[in-house]
């Protein structure tokens, strides 16, 4: 597996590309504290700066452990494609009506009443940094190139891995 390191745009393209392809993510909060709380997140949204989007309760633990301490980790993981992202940063809560707008889908109904809930919130992530790991192949492609590799000795090229820094 190769390492390449990626900055500034190529860093939002790469996290776009990815959290658009996985979609769901275990998102961490209260990470001072031990149990660290997660939830899987359905991202909604990532923008042109790179920042991910996601629906949530106002009255939930994650939303209230945000607001007393910004920092996340969000996990993505798609072990079918050997795709693999985290991604830390600082989160911030809103109830902006023009984001809640663009963000809410008839999906969202499940857990929300409409668009109009009182509960209804957004939360953004600002990634600051990543580490990602992506084959390129699926999990089939992959062990076959690793089982040439243990009887050829060579090593295999089964994609890229590397650091994204924002």
């Amino acid at each position: 597996m190769s390492t390449e390191n990626l900055y500034n745009e190529e860093a939002k393209a790469k996290i776009k590309e990815m959290v658009e392809d996985i979609d769901f993510a275990m998102m961490a909060t209260h990470l001072s504290k031990h149990p660290i709380h997660t939830i899987p997140m359905s991202t909604k949204k990532v923008d042109d700066e790179g920042a991910i989007w996601f629906l949530s309760g106002k009255d939930s633990t994650h939303n209230s452990n945000i607001e007393t301490d910004s920092r996340v980790q969000l996990l993505y993981s798609k072990p079918g494609s050997m795709q693999f992202l985290t991604l830390y940063g600082r989160a911030y809560i809103t109830t902006e009506h023009s984001i809640l707008k663009e963000l809410y889908s008839q999906s969202d109904d499940m857990w929300f009443d409409g668009l109009e809930d009182p509960n209804l919130t957004a939360i953004c992530v600002n990634p600051a940094e990543a580490n990602y790991w992506d084959s390129k192949h699926n999990r089939l492609a992959t062990i076959f190139k690793m089982g040439i590799a243990t009887v050829t000795g060579e090593n295999p090229e089964i994609g890229q891995s590397g650091k994204i820094v924002l």
